[in-house]
């Protein structure tokens, strides 16, 4: 029952007045149909205005004989229990997540301890049989020798004698694969280390560790999800859900086991990373099986020679790589939710590609980014869908954007392999062999059927895709392909994009109408979705076009896009950085046909014996350089500073029949051009502290810009009495060339009335600075690059600066183009004047500047 404090603060004579103070120290007691109709009120509306409470009393004859002052305090009362009650369901969620934290944290520390002790036991052991091999004589050691032999000649057999084809011998088969995958999850099978950044806790992804000295590479993950085994268990089992390089997995056969669990043999298929490495496949053996302390265990090993069993599938084009004992152990939380524990450990045969390549298959923290994370990911995404803690926009599902994520993911997977039984098929060259053009005539074999609107076409020829990769040095893969998705305009061409779009319409144009530098756009990024650490984003890109003339107005219309973009976070060790996109409708379905194209970056570990390349390069030149290959002389030694990461790029096309000479001639200009323009934009982004040892960025050789050089040093000697340059510097490409290559960041931008300062030069460490190029300098104004204190300083002096000719600025921090602070310790700024003395535009110095 509901109780209530009544009162009446009317004004009454004698005993009726003091008859109500009287019943004001009662409780009323409301009625259960009393209760009902105020929850139906407040399930409308929790704070109802006066008039509303009101209106109330007078609908509800039951509510006739409360106050309309009583009535608001039960409404008070009500939202006040409801806060109570959902404070109190917060804290025994976090309670909860903090003792299974706790009990997880325990359990490792448990495992660490052991370790230790492990290690103590092999560090005693060993000191004793050194001191026994110094002490013993040569007699005993040819015993010893001897006796080595003899065990190699009669070798203890690792397994009993058994028929690994048979259900028991399957059965043996899995059991050990439990053992060993058990020991590696909880035990000390396996040396972890812990990954950096992965710190434990109620809302991170959990703790991380990567292998240390042992065969393969290996990554482990504990976490906890607040989804029941059951249910994680039959989300990791859908591999191909959550695994972004996984192309099939088809399960040959299932055998069910005495003990209730179920021995499955699985044939996997895994895309290549980049186009100059072979996919991989595997045949392994999945059991899956429950502990008696109720855990369930989905545990996974390959079937080879050496483990026995049958034999699987082989297939051309792949390279057949060994999972060691994997798997992931489930088990069940106190109060709901479930503890993980994942395993990956897998050999790659990373003999079998390029040298430059092996780091891809040589990482632990590769394999830790694509495989372990990503499947903690997946799941804690699901939970936290599940629950409606995850908002969308846009009126999509979010099971429909994850399939549409996948989609975009396999598109460009499969374009950057073009595997033969997908259709695909080399062209001939055209003598240069940076670009590969590939052709496939069979495109709703890996489209999909929604794509049948234009293979039904009678010139439909087919889908054609041009793809490159290139070593890039000194180039953080988040800060390029964050550079890439914001700078359009910097890269693409906007006949192409048009062309494109085109493949979208019933009659798609016939050849790509592109001019020489495009027509001008610009783009417009409207948010769809983002996981839950904000790791991955989906989104739609509008292209807004312009028209030069009005025969170029069909060229200029408005083109959509539908983008993922994934790892751009620079905190972020290992993570391969993508960014991939398609042309759509602007009301696409949820089953839109798709043609991705895009750009992929993979880090490579340093490593310190790596010859010190300092610049850009096509990929396919390095793969025949030597590992040892000869130094230049004076090169210094860069081992600390060797970031290395290869670029993938992959452009599909759509073409008719009788243009497909034409299409493949456009596609292979235009991947060129996109390589010169990354190139171009790796060397203006690379930081400063690591670029110092690269190629200089191309000189200004304008006439126009031997000019502004003359006149910008010219006004700093005029204005504040000192030398910008050395004294000896006459000649004007002398100037330039000095200016172009000083140390501090000078930057001159436009001063126009009722208009924003336009940046129009930069020397070299100008454009460090503001991590752009002179193409892209235009599109920087300069209010967005200082701070609000330094906008007021700048604001402050305007006047002074108009007058006197310069000021100083103190030290203060501004943004790069990209938005990454940058300090700096002093400023000046002056007026640029020219021949006539009349002023030109402003110019800043930045001094001893650095990234925050």
């Amino acid at each position: 029952m509901a109780l209530s404090m009544h009162r009446d603060s009317s004004n009454s004579s004698g005993s009726s007045k003091h008859q109500q103070q009287l019943d004001a120290s009662k409780y009323v007691r409301y009625t259960p149909e009393q209760v009902d109709a105020l929850e139906r009120v407040y399930a409308e509306c929790p704070k109802p205005s006066s008039l509303r409470r009101q209106q109330l009393i007078r609908e509800c004859p039951i509510l006739s004989n409360i106050e309309p002052k009583q009535i608001k305090v039960w409404f008070q009362n009500r939202r006040c229990r409801e806060k109570q009650r959902k404070e109190s369901s917060r804290l025994q969620t976090v309670n909860r997540k903090l003792t299974a934290m706790n009990k997880l944290l325990m359990e490792e520390n448990d495992r660490l301890q052991n370790q230790v002790s492990h290690l103590v036991y092999e560090n005693g052991y060993m000191r004793q049989q050194l001191h026994t091999v110094s002490s013993t004589t040569d007699t005993s050691c040819d015993s010893v020798v001897m006796s080595g032999q003899q065990q190699q000649q009669n070798p203890t057999p690792q397994h009993p004698q058994r028929d690994a084809n048979s259900p028991a011998g399957l059965l043996a088969i899995a059991e050990e694969t439990l053992a060993e995958f058990l020991g590696k999850a909880t035990g000390t099978a396996v040396d972890w280390v812990q990954m950096i950044g992965m710190k434990p806790g109620p809302d991170s992804i959990g703790i991380v560790a990567v292998s240390r000295n042992c065969s393969g590479v290996a990554a482990r993950a504990c976490g906890l999800v607040s989804l029941e085994p059951t249910k994680v268990a039959e989300i990791l089992k859908d591999r191909l859900s959550w695994f972004r390089d996984c192309r099939c997995l088809d399960v040959a056969s299932a055998i069910p086991t005495g003990n209730g669990g179920t021995i499955e043999l699985v044939y996997m298929q895994v895309y290549a990373p980049t186009t100059l490495a072979s996919a991989r496949d595997f045949w392994t053996l999945r059991y899956i099986t429950s502990l008696e302390d109720g855990s369930l265990v989905i545990c996974e090993r390959s079937l080879t020679s050496s483990t026995g069993g049958p034999a699987g599938p082989s297939a051309t084009c792949f390279v057949r790589s060994e999972m060691l004992p994997s798997g992931y152990l489930i088990r069940p939380c106190e109060g709901g939710g479930s503890i993980i524990h994942i395993v990956d450990h897998i050999d790659f045969d990373a003999s079998s590609v390029p040298e430059v390549l092996r780091p891809l298959y040589e990482s632990s923290k590769i394999l830790a980014q694509k495989m372990t994370m990503a499947a903690l990911r997946h799941i804690r995404q699901i939970a936290q869908e599940t629950s409606g803690e995850v908002q969308y926009s846009g009126g999509r599902q979010p099971a429909v954007l994850r399939a549409l994520s996948q989609r975009l993911c396999r598109g460009f997977n499969d374009a950057v392999n073009g595997f033969i039984d997908d259709g695909w098929s080399i062209m001939s060259s055209d003598g240069v062999e940076d670009v590969t053009i590939a052709i496939n005539s069979s495109p709703s074999k890996f489209l999909g059927s929604q794509y049948n609107n234009l293979s039904m076409l009678p010139t439909f020829g087919g889908v054609l895709c041009a793809r490159a990769s290139m070593l890039l040095q000194n180039v953080p893969p988040a800060l390029l392909v964050r550079f890439l998705r914001e700078h359009r305009s910097e890269w693409a061409d906007y006949g192409v994009d048009v062309y494109s779009a085109a493949s979208l319409k019933a009659s798609p144009y016939a050849v790509p109408c592109s001019k020489p530098g495009g027509f001008p756009s610009s783009q417009v990024i409207l948010p769809l979705a983002q996981t839950v650490e904000h790791e991955e984003f989906l989104e739609v890109v509008r292209l807004e076009g312009h028209a030069f003339s009005p025969e170029d107005i069909a060229l200029s219309r408005d083109m959509y896009l539908l983008q993922l973009c994934s790892g751009i976070d620079e905190t972020t060790t290992g993570a391969c950085v993508q960014l991939v996109f398609a042309p759509i409708d602007e009301s696409f379905g949820d089953d839109a046909p798709l043609l991705p194209s895009g750009f992929r970056v993979i880090p490579l570990e340093p490593k310190s014996d790596g010859p010190a390349t300092n610049r850009t390069l096509d990929l396919a030149s390095a793969l025949d350089v030597g590992h040892g290959g000869p130094r230049s002389a004076g090169e210094a030694d860069t081992s600390n500073q060797n970031l290395r990461s290869v670029l993938t790029i992959a452009f599909q096309f759509t073409f008719e029949n009788h243009y497909q000479e034409s299409v493949a001639a456009m596609a292979r200009q235009y991947v060129r051009s996109i390589v010169a323009s990354v190139q171009r934009v790796a060397m203006a982004i690379a930081p400063s502290q690591l670029s110092s040892h690269m190629v200089p960025k191309p000189l200004p050789g304008s006439p126009e810009a031997v000019t502004l050089a003359q006149w910008i040093c010219r006004s700093y000697s005029v204005h504040t009495g000192g030398e910008l340059l050395q004294a000896n510097s006459q000649a004007g490409d002398a100037v330039l060339k000095q200016l172009w290559h000083h140390s501090d960041a000078i930057m001159c931008c436009t001063v126009k009335m009722n208009a924003s300062a336009v940046f129009t030069f930069a020397n070299q460490a100008g454009l460090d600075m503001l991590e752009t190029t002179l193409v892209a300098l235009q599109d920087i104004m300069l209010e967005k690059i200082l701070d609000e204190a330094g906008r007021k300083i700048l604001l402050s002096e305007f006047s002074k600066i108009m007058q006197q000719g310069f000021a100083y600025l103190p030290a203060g921090v501004c943004v790069s183009s990209m938005g990454r602070p940058v300090s700096y310790e002093q400023a000046v700024a002056w007026k640029v004047l020219n021949d006539d003395d009349a002023n030109h535009c402003l110019a800043f110095m930045f001094m001893n500047w650095s990234f925050v």
